[in-house]
């Protein structure tokens, strides 16, 4: 049934990208609900959510996680969309226990799992020390979250081996290939190949999505569709929709998704579709 459905996860927000990037990027807990919701009309089976601080900062705020969940659910209770929060790793954040609060009290669906710590944007650290990752995992299983394995490079896919083995993670694992980051592998055809193929030869059975940042956008787009993957778009990879022309909002890279995947005679996964493809109870 599900062999032929593409899901698409919209990351709406991110950390980064602030109005006077592009002025559309959903910023208060309003904001991202509404953004949410359009996108999950437009087609987005999932959402992948960041907040951010009253100065438009990444902040891993349990409230406004809470905020946003209560309005989008509030006001549309018709909205079926997975909640896919993040638990990222900005060295800047005051500890560790606020990468994982939120999940533990709101209990979405999903979450994402950076499977390894890099250098970030050649100007500061992205830190996920093996003891969190092991902790983070036990807290995902004991909440019954599943972990979306963010990967910048093959060798955090060979950390999810390692702790597929271990028991920190347990099968079958969802693979988010993070492609054309500064610092992470660069987004190109052949490396996505490799990342799939190194997927494959490391934790067979797994499911993956992918995206890219910057002018590699459209390339990862392309690729994931016609290698049988899933695929991430929105502003937290990208502000531009072409280049040279600000995004009008997320709605536009989900309905291009949408485009792309039903030209090459596949169809876009519902919620429900996704939860079967992802194994989610």
């Amino acid at each position: 049934m599900s062999q032929d459905k593409t899901i698409i996860t919209v990351a709406a927000t991110g950390a980064w990208p602030k109005k006077e990037n592009n002025p559309n990027v959903p910023m208060t807990p309003a904001e991202i609900a509404e953004d949410i919701y359009a996108c999950w009309k437009a087609g987005a089976a999932v959402a992948h959510m960041h907040m951010r601080d009253d100065e438009g900062n990444g902040a891993m705020d349990r409230d406004k996680f809470r905020q946003t969940v209560e309005l989008l659910r509030g006001n549309h209770p018709d909205c079926d969309i997975i909640l896919n929060m993040t638990t990222s790793g900005a060295a800047s954040f005051p500890n560790e226990e606020c990468r994982y609060e939120h999940i533990v009290e709101l209990r979405p669906e999903m979450a994402s799992y950076d499977c390894g710590s890099m250098n970030w944007m050649h100007s500061g650290l992205f830190l996920n020390p093996p003891a969190f990752l092991e902790k983070l995992g036990k807290i995902m299983q004991d909440n019954n979250i599943k972990p979306e394995i963010e990967a910048f490079d093959p060798g955090m896919i060979a950390n999810a081996q390692y702790y597929l083995k271990k028991g920190v993670l347990k099968a079958p694992l969802h693979f988010q290939f993070c492609m054309g980051c500064a610092n992470g592998i660069p987004g190109t055809m052949k490396n996505l190949i490799f990342m799939k193929e190194t997927m494959e030869s490391l934790c067979p059975g797994s499911t993956w999505s992918c995206f890219g940042v910057g002018q590699s956008a459209l390339t990862m787009l392309y690729g994931a569709v016609a290698l049988g993957g899933h695929i991430r778009v929105g502003m937290e990879d990208n502000v531009m929709y072409t280049k040279g022309v600000l995004a009008e909002s997320n709605v536009q890279f989900v309905e291009r998704a949408r485009r792309v995947i039903e030209e090459f005679g596949k169809k876009v996964a519902t919620p429900d579709e996704a939860r079967e493809i992802l194994g989610l109870k």
